[in-house]
């Protein structure tokens, strides 16, 4: 064989190469699937500054801007001393210690995780990377150097109302 007869060249046509391309992306998509090109989008990222939308849950417990209201009758969790709650949806940690009631920010100021957390003796773990806080939101044990926002509290009735 020829050297000149292993090289070819040419064009392609306008419509051929706008087949090609579409053929292409169809082959990528259909590949990675179309999420792939849309899950890091920052507009999809939540805002930690934006309160939650109103929300009121079977569970007893409402969420309205920055304030979240909990119906002890209802929430029979919080009912004995010990008893604790995590408010994924508010990021709230609450605690009844002997009948006074606690709420501190469930963002850990480690990393912030958010919803895994454990509450024995009176100290909130981060189950993330172990950071331990007081009921007072203060470091115990890090990593965590930075101690937890303090959520102000008041009982009317039977209802608990935590104001960020």
């Amino acid at each position: 064989m020829k050297k000149n007869q292993l090289l070819q060249a040419g064009s392609l046509s306008e419509s051929r190469r706008k087949f090609l391309e579409k053929a292409g992306l169809a082959t990528v998509i259909g590949t990675f699937g179309i999420s792939f090109f849309t899950s890091c989008v920052s507009s999809e990222e939540p805002d930690s500054t934006t309160p939650p939308p109103n929300t009121t849950a079977p569970n007893g417990i409402t969420i309205s801007g920055s304030t979240v209201q909990v119906n002890l009758t209802i929430q029979n969790k919080l009912a004995a001393s010990g008893g604790w709650l995590l408010i994924t949806s508010a990021k709230t940690l609450v605690a009844n210690l002997n009948g006074t009631y606690v709420a501190l920010s469930s963002i850990c100021t480690h990393s912030g995780c958010f919803d895994s957390w454990s509450f024995t003796n009176s100290r909130f773990t981060c189950t993330c990377h172990n950071s331990i806080f007081d009921t007072a939101g203060k470091v115990v044990q890090g990593p965590a150097n930075q101690p937890l926002d303090v959520y102000s509290t008041s009982v009317s009735g039977s209802t608990l109302t935590i104001n960020k």
